[in-house]
């Protein structure tokens, strides 16, 4: 059994601190970007403008990116997962020359990228029939 000391201890919770931090601050922005939205409109009710529904919903989605679909989301996440297994492979091999022991867990741990990937291309397929579905009008559907 290894030993941990007190700098590897730290290091791990460095490392947690970071995603803990890098979490909270996504969550934080997107609330901050809500709350200025509903301020803009508080504001121009306040005022007294007259509003329509074309406005209306040019406020409410100005600070929406197109790339909040998830099939996009899901597909560059794929893209960027399968050629990190073949990253993975290749450290696998050349570690596997002077490290024997080290080649076949990181050989497996490529094929898990690689399915992730797969899976998260596969994901992304099945989520833009979903898109085409809402956008296709009723008569199209008979």
């Amino acid at each position: 059994m290894q030993d941990f000391t007190l700098g590897a201890g730290l290091a791990a919770l460095a490392f947690w601190g970071f995603i803990a931090s890098v979490v909270v601050a996504g969550i934080w922005y997107d609330i901050r970007k809500r709350e200025t939205q509903q301020e803009t409109l508080r504001r121009m009710f306040e005022s007294g403008r007259p509003m329509d529904d074309a406005l209306m919903d040019k406020l409410l989605t100005m600070g929406g990116d197109k790339a909040d679909r998830v099939d996009h989301g899901l597909k560059i996440a794929g893209v960027i997962l399968l050629p990190t297994s073949v990253g993975l492979a290749i450290l696998g091999m050349v570690l596997g020359m002077v490290y024997p022991e080290t080649q076949l867990p990181l050989l497996g741990v490529a094929a898990l990228v690689a399915c992730v990937g797969l899976g998260l291309l596969g994901a992304a397929k099945m989520a833009s029939r979903w898109y085409e579905d809402d956008s296709r009008s009723d008569y199209d559907r008979v």
